[in-house]
């Protein structure tokens, strides 16, 4: 079967993200109820998902003008290095036409310099008060 891209938030399970999330090793700590608020309140969303098994995720903060920031990109261990990922952020650039694009990541520069990003030299960042625990 064809991995299916989703670009909306009707019929996520959010119980099941979160499932899947935690047995890849990439659970941030969120809720279930967290997740579908995090997504609810961006700019632009896009799933990868085998059936109905959400195997991919990404999405963008934006003001719709011209500042854009990528998010919670992600693909289920089992699925990498098939192109999936890549798929998923071009659909949210496509979203953020004429923009500033930023993102942070650890272990990936590689994967988004194929994909038009630069490194930029400096990155600052903040916890207000108490972030998410695992």
């Amino acid at each position: 079967m064809p991995i299916e891209y989703k670009r909306d938030l009707d019929g996520i399970d959010w119980v099941q993200l979160k499932a899947e999330l935690a047995g890849d090793d990439f659970d941030n700590g969120r809720t279930p109820e967290q997740y579908q608020r995090s997504f609810a309140a961006s700019y632009s969303v896009c799933f990868a998902l085998d059936g109905q098994r959400i195997i991919g995720k990404a999405r963008a903060l934006s003001d719709g003008v011209c500042n854009g920031y990528i998010v919670d990109v992600w693909t289920h261990s089992d699925y990498r290095r098939q192109g999936i990922a890549s798929h998923l952020v071009k659909q949210i650039l496509a979203d953020l036409q004429g923009q500033h694009v930023c993102l942070f990541t650890d272990d990936m520069q590689t994967f988004y310099l194929q994909l038009g990003f630069a490194e930029e030299t400096t990155g600052m960042s903040q916890v207000i008060g108490q972030w998410l625990h695992k």
